[in-house]
């Protein structure tokens, strides 16, 4: 196992973006609006993927990742539109009230960290009002914050990848 940076890499890729949601439930498809928005101007060595919901069909993504920065949408008391940062190490980590794909998110983590294949993870977690069933466009707060969110995720991606994004 090669170490540099103090990261083991056994071949796995430096980055991935990785946007989670449901493009039928309005607001809670943040991350993949933001994935498609981030796909034509990430930077070379960066992946982006629209991760959708895929529950435990993200694990094999997970594992091949040293970094994966995560987009999803929370339903908690902070306005909608609000952005956060957070280190999650584990499951109990992620925000309380994560939107409909919950439990898959964390099984994924927990199933993870048991298995010691865990990748750094940096979750951009976007606060909405609700989820807007059979909408597939996002409310104007959400909106709004897709071109700071964009900054902010291609800002950390730069710093992660030691790549330029602009």
């Amino acid at each position: 196992m090669n170490r540099q940076n103090g990261t083991a890499h056994s071949g796995k890729k430096p980055l991935l973006i990785l946007g989670i949601g449901n493009l039928l439930m309005g607001d809670e498809g943040v991350g993949v609006h933001l994935a498609k928005r981030l796909e034509a101007v990430a930077p070379e060595g960066v992946d982006v993927l629209d991760g959708g919901t895929g529950g435990f069909h993200l694990m094999s993504w997970f594992e091949g990742y040293q970094k994966v920065i995560l987009i999803d949408a929370t339903l908690d008391a902070h306005e909608p539109g609000t952005i956060r940062l957070i280190r999650p190490r584990f499951a109990s980590d992620f925000p309380r009230a994560m939107s409909t794909h919950d439990i898959g998110l964390k099984d994924v983590v927990e199933s993870m960290l048991l298995l010691g294949t865990l990748p750094e993870i940096h979750l951009f977690a976007v606060s909405i009002a609700t989820v807007q069933p059979m909408q597939v466009g996002l409310s104007p707060e959400i909106e709004a914050c897709l071109t700071p969110l964009s900054r902010q995720v291609l800002d950390l991606a730069e710093v992660l990848s030691g790549t330029s994004v602009r």
